[in-house]
């Protein structure tokens, strides 16, 4: 199973290639597929490691990425997130996660999702489930 990581301070999401004694090396979610070292020093996130609030439990990103995945059609996200209005955003949200918690998941958040997803889909990833889902999970 790939791994793809988010780190913080750099734009885009990677891929890790390989471990080293004392850093990860990864390679960039996208045409160029660059690869750099990343160190302890950088804070670097698991996609399958993030889950958005809702009202009730907590739901793992894969879930949220395959919801968006079913409105588009697995196609780049028809709202265009950089810009348009608060409502617009989390009027589409709400269509995606029906019962996400309003208060603690902010518009940044929504535009972080989305921002992903469209690179995910744009390098060929849409099977969310296999991609991002934790080993305890697809048991």
């Amino acid at each position: 199973m790939e791994t793809i990581l988010s780190i913080s301070g750099k734009p885009g999401l990677y891929k890790l290639v390989s471990r080293g004694k004392m850093n990860l090396i990864v390679e960039t979610v996208d045409a160029t597929h660059h690869r750099m070292p990343v160190f302890a020093s950088d804070r670097v996130t698991s996609l399958g490691d993030i889950a958005m609030y809702t009202d009730a439990d907590d739901i793992p990103l894969w879930k949220v990425l395959a919801n968006v995945g079913e409105k588009e059609g697995s196609k780049k996200a028809a709202l265009n997130y950089r810009k348009c209005s608060s409502k617009e955003l989390r009027d589409y949200f709400a269509e995606v996660l029906p019962n996400y918690d309003r208060d603690r998941v902010h518009d940044s958040d929504i535009k972080k999702l989305l921002q992903w997803y469209n690179i995910l889909v744009e390098n060929g990833y849409t099977d969310f489930k296999d991609l991002l889902a934790a080993p305890e999970e697809e048991k």
